[in-house]
């Protein structure tokens, strides 16, 4: 199975995250957002799949530290941007695999759907 973690590297739940796909022996590529960036196609994707308020993490300092019409976002595009100009307010991690899309890191979840 082809996986790509999508995040920031020295998040905790990212360590959380890779540190669950180690110990499962589930072979992974990591895409550090501070490194490579965000695509705005990419996130335009997964919106269609989970919908942009599960990729937009509202409950980050990054989003509390925006301006106050900034934080009003809402609609696609506009979260879309959001996104793409500071990726911290990308929900972490995203991982594409054969046949879908995980938002957040739930090892339960993950139980199910990658082993």
């Amino acid at each position: 199975m082809a996986i790509e973690i999508y995040g920031i590297k020295n998040c905790d739940t990212m360590k959380k995250a890779r540190a669950w796909l180690d110990a499962a022996g589930i072979e992974y590529r990591l895409h550090d957002y501070k490194v490579e960036g965000a695509d705005p196609d990419r996130l335009k994707q997964w919106a269609g799949v989970v919908g942009w308020e599960k990729l937009l993490n509202r409950a980050g300092t990054t989003f509390r530290k925006l301006p106050e019409d900034d934080r009003a976002v809402a609609d696609a595009d506009g979260a879309i941007a959001l996104m793409v100009a500071h990726p911290s307010l990308i929900k972490r991690p995203v991982v594409e695999y054969d046949g879908g899309v995980l938002v957040g890191f739930s090892g339960d979840k993950w139980d199910e759907m990658l082993r």
